[in-house]
């Protein structure tokens, strides 16, 4: 079963075209990394999944149902690409406490060890959080009522090092964990490089390319036959994104 699957999905602001004839298959349980360069749909995508917009034209489902259905929504969890907070005048304490009234699948034993493995301060009001420190929040918002689909939009986003690494390594446990469908738009491929299983690549609203990581890496280097170096993901993805690639 797919846990994401679009049809036609297309999406028009004004005279900007954002989604054009989209179909996408995330396969269940599997970690999708969603690639392409700013403007490209990325976000575009995600806000259909979640009912935030609704398409111009064809059709998008979560687990079999219309991203419309508030059933959909309830299964996903979500890193916005922003990084600012509805809630300015909540402690981070008290926004996580009203969010899990709203998840009856909410692990407040899971959300405490989130918090103080990410290092997010209950007392400090969110609208004084720095970026790294929102970011921190938002990703146990995102992940404490273990949902089905976790919609991770440049997840890593405003945090230093040591706190990518503590993110990523929180994911894979996560992962290892609960049964979790994931998409990753980000730009950080090094990152997710150990855990990815299909590869989606949007360019100009289409999506150009939807393939398993292996097929992929086989894909490019049958390109470079006199290339013996070992083939990262980032470095196949980087070939499929060049102006000059047409597959």
């Amino acid at each position: 079963m797919n846990a994401v699957e679009t049809t036609n999905l297309s999406k028009r602001y004004k005279d900007q075209l954002a989604l054009d004839g989209v179909d996408f298959r995330v396969p269940e349980g599997s970690v999708y990394v969603l690639v392409g360069a700013n403007g490209a749909g990325k976000s575009s995508t995600f806000k259909i999944l979640l009912n935030l917009e609704r398409p111009t034209s064809g059709n998008a489902k979560v687990f079999g149902v219309d991203t419309a259905d508030p059933q959909a929504r309830a299964q996903i969890g979500y890193v916005p690409e922003q990084q600012t907070s509805p809630y300015p005048w909540m402690t981070c304490g008290r926004l996580i406490q009203h969010l899990a009234a709203f998840y009856p699948s909410w692990d407040s034993t899971y959300a405490d060890h989130l918090t103080r493995s990410l290092d997010v301060r209950t007392n400090k009001k969110t609208g004084t959080l720095s970026k790294g420190e929102l970011r921190r929040l938002q990703l146990v918002l995102a992940m404490a009522h273990r949902p089905s689909l976790l919609l991770l939009d440049e997840p890593t986003e405003g945090l230093d090092i040591i706190a990518r690494r503590q993110a990523m390594s929180l994911l894979a446990e996560h992962l290892a964990d609960s049964p979790t469908t994931v998409i990753i738009a980000t730009h950080h491929i090094h990152e997710v490089d150990s855990f990815t299983d299909y590869v989606g690549v949007l360019k100009q609203g289409k999506l150009h390319a939807q393939v398993h990581r292996d097929e992929l890496r086989q894909q490019i280097a049958s390109t470079r036959p006199n290339d013996a170096r070992p083939l990262s993901l980032e470095d196949a993805i980087a070939t499929m994104l060049s102006p000059e690639s047409t597959r």
